[in-house]
């Protein structure tokens, strides 16, 4: 089973692709669509969008998971989040895939780090969890650690298909 994970920001989009072999998570690609804060909001929007379009074509996930909407310090930076969020969510349903919803808490937990850990524990989880150094800003470790609190919840609920053998 393929899970695409995205940690949607309307300056850094993170995605990352993980399979389950064998019962272990294999790495499959990771990036970052990133936009200027000075950019139209519209023009930032696109970029998300068909970036993460064409990374979904490329790499035709089983499924597709996003981080979940939480509070924010400011409206104004929840409704560029939500923005990103969107254009995150229609580039899924365009590729056939209804995007399920994880908190940070959630994700945390089932990865293996604590409730109040930072980007960096995540990473390091990240990492162990994969085998391997993954690089690119902390967004694309975060899209990572929801492709793999997918695979994992699919996996405790017997829902995983028969596993395939990576290529």
């Amino acid at each position: 089973m393929r899970v695409f994970g995205i940690d949607p920001g309307s300056t850094v989009t993170g995605f990352g692709v993980v399979e389950l072999d064998r019962g272990r998570y294999v790495h499959i690609a990771s990036g970052a669509f990133k936009t200027k804060s000075d950019q139209p909001m519209g023009e930032r929007l696109a970029i998300i969008h068909d970036g993460l379009a064409e990374a979904l074509a490329a790499h035709r996930p089983d499924a597709v998971a996003i981080e979940a909407i939480f509070h924010h310090k400011s409206a104004e930076s929840a409704l560029r989040l939500g923005q990103a969020r969107g254009v995150a969510l229609l580039a899924a349903a365009k590729a056939g895939h209804e995007a399920v919803a994880y908190n940070n808490a959630t994700v945390k937990s089932t990865v293996g780090a604590h409730g109040k850990a930072d980007k960096d524990a995540v990473a390091k989880v990240v990492t162990m969890l994969l085998g391997m150094r993954v690089e690119g800003p902390a967004d694309v470790t975060d899209a990572l650690a929801i492709a793999i609190t997918h695979l994992s919840h699919l996996r405790v609920a017997g829902k995983i298909p028969a596993l395939r053998r990576t290529a």
